[in-house]
């Protein structure tokens, strides 16, 4: 029994980071969908964040940011939003986490491709400009990249016309499942 209990602790201490390190992070989802840009600043009155937050409030840069594809995370304080929606704790440090920043003092802004990948970081002073920039000089396979993941769903096919029920004017029901194929015996 001991054998077996020291066997399980040191299979979870070594398979314990590995799952950790695969935690799903919230960019995750936006992967192949949209652009993520993301703030991390040491407070909710931080001059880089409210001047950014302002430029983002202007009608014309709110057009181009959503004309991009562009989503905003911030991390305020350790407090994590997406699109003004929190985030968990634990999903701000997966966040966190998935970017795999140094220690840095102010704010920091990353822009996130739809490939997953960095593509812009700015610390201290952001002009969203930059960022818009960035994105207009993305190469077109990065561009194309929402075409290729999300596919259209198509329509069902309508029934062969001249059936039996579609003669009386109902729908035709739905064809029985095939059974499956039998086991032989060993």
């Amino acid at each position: 029994m001991l054998i077996r209990s020291l066997t399980l602790a040191t299979l979870l201490a070594i398979a314990g980071p590995l799952f950790a390190a695969d935690s799903d992070s919230p960019l995750d989802m936006d992967k192949g969908r949209a652009r993520p840009l993301i703030v991390i600043a040491p407070s909710t009155v931080d001059p880089a964040w409210l001047s950014l937050k302002k430029s983002l409030d202007e009608p014309a840069n709110k057009k181009g940011f959503t004309d991009r594809n562009m989503v905003l995370y911030t991390v305020l304080n350790l407090m994590g939003q997406r699109e003004g929606k929190d985030l968990g704790p634990q999903d701000t440090a997966a966040l966190i986490r998935s970017l795999k920043l140094g220690a840095s003092n102010g704010t920091k802004v990353i822009l996130v491709g739809k490939d997953g990948e960095k593509k812009l970081e700015q610390t201290n002073t952001i002009k969203l400009e930059d960022f818009f920039t960035a994105v207009d000089q993305l190469p077109a396979a990065e561009k194309d990249l929402t075409a290729t993941v999300v596919t259209p769903v198509s329509e069902p096919e309508p029934a062969a016309k001249g059936t039996k029920a579609e003669k009386n004017g109902k729908p035709a029901k739905p064809a029985k499942p095939a059974k499956p194929p039998e086991m032989p015996d060993d």
